[in-house]
Parts: C-alpha cells; sequence; structure tokens
C-alpha cells in the first residue's frame, strides 16, 4: 500500500499531501520525518535524482523536480523498486502537466490539474494508472469513449 505522497517546496513547505492508511496521529510524525530527511539529503541533488531509505519497516523514495520536493511511503509490494516507478510516473505527469521544469509558483499556477492528476495515479493507497496518456485524456473530464 502506498501510505504516502507528499510534494514539498525547497523550503519545506508541503504543497500536496496525500495520506492512506496512516491514523491521524501520525501524519505529524511523517510531515516533519520526510521533511528533514529531504531537508538534509536533497541539498545539491540533481533533478530526478532517486533518494531511498527505510523507516519503521516501511520504504521511502524521494527526489527533486526543480524546485519541488516529493516524498513517497509505501509498505508490502510498494518496495523501493516498486515506488521508483510510480516516483518516475509522477514527475513526468508534473513536467507535461507544467509545460517544463516545475518551480513553486508554476506548481501553484497549475495546482488542480495536478492533484486530478495524482487523483487519476493513485486512489486510496493503491496505484490506478501510470500511462502519462491515459492520465491526460481522463483529467479532461470527457467520456472515455474518446479512447
Amino acid at each position: 500500500m502506498l501510505l504516502a505522497v507528499l510534494i514539498s517546496n525547497s523550503e519545506g513547505n508541503i504543497l500536496v499531501e496525500r495520506f492512506s492508511g496512516v491514523p491521524a496521529e501520525e501524519r505529524l510524525h511523517w510531515r516533519s520525518f520526510l521533511i528533514k530527511l529531504g531537508g538534509e539529503n536533497l541539498k545539491g541533488a540533481t533533478s530526478e535524482e532517486l533518494f531511498v531509505a527505510s523507516h519503521k519497516s516501511v520504504y521511502i523514495v524521494y527526489t527533486v523536480l526543480g524546485d519541488i520536493h516529493i516524498y513517497l511511503v509505501g509498505k508490502d509490494a510498494y518496495d523501493e523498486l516498486a515506488l521508483s516507478e510510480v516516483i518516475l510516473g509522477i514527475t513526468s505527469t508534473l513536467k507535461d502537466v507544467c509545460g517544463k521544469m516545475p518551480n513553486e509558483r508554476l506548481f501553484l499556477d497549475k495546482y488542480g490539474r495536478i492533484c486530478l492528476c495524482l487523483d487519476e495515479m493513485i486512489w486510496a493507497g493503491v496505484l490506478e494508472n501510470t500511462d502519462k496518456d491515459r492520465i491526460k485524456r481522463l483529467v479532461r473530464l470527457k467520456p472515455p469513449t474518446e479512447v
């Protein structure tokens, strides 16, 4: 299960978060842990360079994309290999939605469409779609008969 998807800016301010199967009282711990982990390790990292960590029997994969930091937390079938595939799909979709490498301003300008894309990719902790073209068709909010 994908426990968390968290996207922040380089200062550690959370832009988007999605938790699934994480109790509300543990979410603050995960937010601060992930931001601290990324703050220490993502300084000087190249865009789309993947980092892997493990904490409390879960896997964490995170990366930087422009000014944006992306974190994924998974367990069971979502090990570091599966999470790396998911994060590559997310980064590809973000670049596609933004039209170029995203910065915080561009990310916030495209916030609605990015949230729609994330919801089409991941639903209730399960990966649904990774095909960029299919996601693009689904977020247009038109009937799927054009497929």
